[in-house]
């Protein structure tokens, strides 16, 4: 398994060989015999590229979540008896040290010898990496489709709220001007908008169902980005009010009530059904739920 996921990752058969201090036939022979007994080609080669193919990419998959739960077994084993080893968990900057401080110290107290690798990056990917198994668990916002095989447990609310410069520009002057005559003119704003996730597929029905045909001054990674620029006038943007009030650019942005009737988000744990039967990641999903008891 780590003969082929070392081949996977480098796509080249000497730098693996090298890596794993085996020689180059060696490494071909453990590939070929692999590919024997899934019955497919997991590499496409010829003499200057390695790539994988459909089954190869699948087969890594399995390969990372195989190897990682073999880990966490000799950990587990190794405790006598004691819940120890690794959760590796996902989330944006934001709900690092806002939502996930209190679990975090719910759960070091409830299981000192279990450790969060944690990654952080734009939520709206939370899904996708516990999806492809680069994490066990993410904080994300609930997406519109949830998958068939990912539970999801709601820890909060927030209300999605668009936002605008706190202090005197062109764009506040704008927005205030045109709300206090009666009605806002969308297509002549500049919007900052996500890239991707669910924000933007929320944004993007509402100005269908409105018939805007908006004007965007930028797509975004991440929520934290739009209010940062937001809060320089450069446009109007749109993200959570969890996002809006804990960020440091929030303090210079000032909210939008009740110009538009968004939902509400629900924001909160994402993790695989089956990676859920891992007695760690279950702890932590559990110290989560009764660290936000009401919305459960």
């Amino acid at each position: 398994m780590s003969v082929f996921l070392s081949v996977a990752d480098t796509l080249n058969f000497s730098r693996s060989s090298q890596a794993l201090f085996m020689s180059v036939s060696a490494v071909s022979r453990t590939i070929s015999r692999l590919e024997a007994e899934v019955g497919q080609p997991l590499f496409q080669r010829d003499r200057r590229n390695v790539s994988l193919t459909h089954a190869g990419s699948e087969f890594r998959e399995f390969a990372r979540r195989t190897l990682a739960e073999w880990q966490q077994l000799q950990r587990s084993l190794d405790s006598e008896g004691e819940l120890a080893g690794e959760v590796s968990l996902y989330c944006s900057v934001t709900a690092s040290h806002t939502l996930l401080a209190p679990i975090l110290a719910s759960f070091r107290a409830a299981f000192p010898s279990v450790e969060i690798m944690m990654h952080t990056g734009d939520q709206a990917d939370g899904v996708s990496r516990v999806l492809t198994g680069q994490d066990e668990l993410a904080v994300t916002i609930r997406p519109l489709q949830l998958p068939s095989r990912m539970d999801f447990l709601p820890l909060l609310d927030s209300p999605l709220q668009f936002c605008i410069p706190a202090s005197a520009c062109l764009v506040r002057d704008k927005v205030l001007g045109e709300r206090d005559a009666g009605g806002i003119d969308w297509e002549s704003l500049p919007l900052i908008v996500p890239e991707r996730g669910t924000t933007k597929d929320i944004l993007d029905d509402w100005l269908r169902d409105q018939g805007i045909r908006p004007r965007i001054y930028a797509q975004v990674a991440g929520h934290e980005a739009i209010v940062a620029m937001v809060s320089l006038g450069l446009g109007v943007g749109i993200a959570p009010q969890l996002v809006i009030e804990s960020s440091g650019p929030g303090q210079n942005v000032e909210t939008l009530h009740s110009v538009a009737e968004l939902p509400a988000l629900s924001i909160g744990l994402a993790a695989l059904r089956q990676r859920l039967e891992s007695p760690l990641v279950h702890a932590l999903w559990d110290v989560a739920g009764q660290t936000y008891p009401r919305c459960v």
